[in-house]
């Protein structure tokens, strides 16, 4: 199948690169817009708690006031505020209010004894903004207008005006993203010019995996935005910056697939053009079969429960099936129009095998002790992964997405030293008969309700009188936790507070707790109902795929037992570097999702590439020792430079600046580096070499004996010269 496709391409280069060119185009121009959503309240079903009280909220109290930014001030020299501050805080509120701001709908003033501090030195008002706007443009302009405008309003004041808050939050988010999206591209582009440039001695050959990522980058945007717009499907912001780097490094895998087979090819005296279809025949079962792993462990996300993931992982698959696609046509095609000195100028000595290169010596090692070589590589990942038992979640998505010097999370930082911590934020408990047989709620119960949430550890405050709808069957309790929303500790309190509340509930009525904190409680069950789906689904198609492509029963189990392995060790490596070396509480939620996907997924390219390997050389003849030694001298270079294009690509994400990307960077590189340099290239061939022909079972019998003519060896066909 691949020999015929490689001719096909070779045969009509250009007429592929045409159709690319037009495609991409044609994909980009018609697709509709799309918009990233910052309210993980989105992300959930409408079967969790959080959400359910959001909608009885919505349904009882449609025009209760709900901040969607907050006002902090304070004095520029730090001291307490004056009769005259707070004069110039209610012109500045009013001014606001006057300056009639498109989609801000109320502005209120600081209060005293509510929304002034203590101490005195901390003034809060807040701002509300049509959230029927939130996914749009326009409601983070109505954020910079309500910043910039009050800031021009202070001016000649003794105050500080800075404004925090979730439309603040969302502005504030959308510029990090976007300087994160430009250090990624501009960083990964760098990195992988300058490595394939250098590996393979050439100029023009370092920018091509650059400029053939840019079609699949661009067709794949079309298509997803298309099939986002199709299905609904929401859009997560730190989704381009990954799918960035999922394009140009897992293309740039695939293209070093291809190069090293092409340059093989030529060194053993094919022309240009038959070295390019001998290229694709030999390595496109490979490629294939790894696009196949990589997208399946991206698609099985449409079972999560969480939108973020449902719309991440279809978004990554049609990355990942336009990369492959373009990898196994486009790619080919340019190879077979552009002379091989071109592809490979300046180097001179490109058609010339070093002698006594490393990867013969590793070669050597792996195939006469391979029972010393998966001891040591095995050991490493198990040490590793016992690291990981001191795994911790966070879920303060906030902190972590962008820097603490943002204006926003200064305002966060403000509200927690002049008021608790959950102030800007405070959980709400809906007491309702609504959904119920019931009446009217009887007041006479409601005092006694709110007193038991106040007794629960971690509240800081219940506001006395709860507010009642219009048809008198449902209650507000606001209710301010001592700590941050996103924190653990109100994580943690929320449930309390959700026990309590379903306790003391009157009979014929439903307490439903409502807020962020609440949320992110459930996030945490949808995250233990996707680790429980998502991972076992994935890990058995992968599973699938592997039996498929090696025929064999044996090898995809130990495959993925050593992936498996690689996971546990990279959340290890992870977990000592922030959270026993560094300071961080937590490792951001969704990281072991990510984790398990991109470890499990790619780390399974390297294994099919060297495994792949691995069956040609024993179909070849060889002993499975020979077979190990083999395969790690010719595509050890291959996963080797591979592995670390692709893990300095995910390390980039570390320059963008927040703790999210730096974990995630840290752990996506380590994980690759363990894939490519201790699974792929040690563990993986010495375990094979170690079970020797039981490996293949049942497929063995494919395998020609010692002194047997080679199997699917692809003749050279006299199709151009180089």
């Amino acid at each position: 199948m691949f020999h015929r496709l490689g001719h096909f391409v070779v045969k009509r280069a250009w007429w592929v690169i045409i159709a690319w060119v037009i495609g991409s185009i044609a994909l980009i121009s018609l697709a509709p817009k799309m918009s990233a959503s910052t309210d993980e309240s989105e992300f959930l079903p409408k079967h969790y708690e959080s959400i359910r009280a959001a909608v009885v909220q919505q349904d009882k109290f449609p025009a209760e006031f709900t901040p969607s930014a907050i006002l902090m001030f304070e004095r520029t020299d730090g001291g307490a505020l004056t009769d005259a501050d707070k004069a110039d805080i209610a012109k500045i509120t009013k001014g606001l209010t006057d300056k009639h701001i498109p989609l801000v709908e109320q502005v209120i003033p600081p209060m005293e004894g509510r929304t002034i501090s203590q101490d005195g030195h901390y003034a809060m008002g807040m701002v509300s903004i049509d959230k029927t706007k939130m996914q749009t443009d326009e409601y983070l302009t109505a954020a910079k207008d309500v910043r910039d405008e009050g800031k021009e309003l202070a001016k000649g004041t003794a105050l500080k005006y800075q404004v925090g808050g979730q439309a603040a939050m969302g502005l504030d988010q959308k510029e990090s993203s976007s300087a994160t999206d430009a250090i990624t591209m501009v960083a990964t582009v760098v990195l992988i010019v300058v490595i394939v440039g250098v590996i393979f001695r050439g100029i023009l050959v370092g920018w091509l995996p650059v400029l053939l990522s840019m079609f699949p980058m661009i067709a794949a945007s079309g298509l997803i935005a298309f099939v986002t717009k199709l299905f609904d499907l929401k859009s997560s912001p730190i989704a381009s910056a990954i799918d960035i780097v999922v394009i140009l490094g897992v293309g740039t895998d695939y293209f070093l697939f291809l190069m090293f087979r092409y340059r093989e090819r030529l060194r053993a005296g094919d022309d240009r053009k038959s070295a390019v279809a001998n290229g694709v025949g030999r390595v496109g079962e490979a490629i294939a079969s790894a696009a196949g792993a990589v997208t399946v462990a991206f698609a099985v996300l449409l079972l999560s429960e969480l939108g973020m993931f449902t719309a991440l992982g279809p978004a990554l698959a049609i990355s990942v099936v336009v990369t492959a696609l373009a990898s196994l046509t486009l790619t080919p095609a340019l190879l077979a129009v552009i002379p091989a000195k071109a592809t490979f100028w300046p180097g001179r000595k490109w058609m010339q095998e070093p002698e006594g290169a490393r990867f013969h010596k590793l070669g050597r090692a792996v195939g006469r002790r391979p029972g010393l070589i998966a001891l040591v590589s095995g050991g490493l990942l198990v040490v590793l992964s016992l690291a990981g038992l001191g795994y911790q979640g966070t879920f303060d998505m906030a902190k972590s997405m962008m820097p603490k010097d943002k204006e926003s999370m200064v305002v966060m930082d403000a509200i927690g030293k002049g008021f608790s911590a959950g102030a800007a934020d405070p959980t709400h408990v809906f007491l309702t008969t609504g959904t119920k047989a019931g009446g009217k709620l009887d007041p006479n119960a409601l005092g006694g309700f709110g007193a038991k949430l106040g007794q629960v550890p971690g509240v800081a405050t219940v506001q006395p009188g709860p507010k009642l709808s219009e048809d008198g069957t449902t209650a507000d309790f606001v209710v301010m936790l001592k700590d941050s929303a996103a924190s653990n500790a109100a994580i943690d309190t929320v449930t309390e507070v959700r026990t309590a509340a379903h306790a003391a509930a009157p009979a014929g009525s439903e307490a439903l707790v409502s807020g962020t904190s609440s949320v992110y409680k459930d996030i945490n069950l949808a995250m233990a109902h996707d680790y429980k789906l998502v991972f076992p689904v994935a890990g058995v198609l992968i599973l699938l795929i592997l039996g498929l492509q090696l025929r064999s029963v044996v090898a995809p189990w130990y495959l993925m037992a050593s992936v498996g392995l690689g996971f546990a060790a990279t959340l290890g490596a992870t977990t000592v570097a922030f959270l026993k070396l560094g300071s961080e509480s937590g490792l951001m939620f969704m990281l072991p999702i990510f984790i398990y996907l991109f470890v499990v997924a790619i780390g399974t390219d390297y294994n099919i590439l060297i495994i792949a390997r691995l069956r040609e050389e024993a179909r070849e003849g060889r002993s499975p020792r020979e077979a190990a030694k083999e395969a790690v001298r010719h595509a050890g270079p291959t996963v080797a430079a591979a592995g670390f294009i692709l893990a300095a690509s995910f390390a980039t994400f570390m320059l963008a600046g927040n703790v999210l990307f730096a974990e995630l960077g840290f752990a996506l590189a380590i994980g690759i580096v363990l894939a490519a340099f201790v699974m792929a290239m040690f563990f993986t061939p010495a375990i094979t070499a170690l079970l020797g022909k039981k490996a293949w079972w049942p497929g063995h019998g494919a395998m020609p004996e010692p002194g047997h003519e080679p199997v699917g060896e692809y003749e050279p066909q006299p199709v151009g010269r180089a």
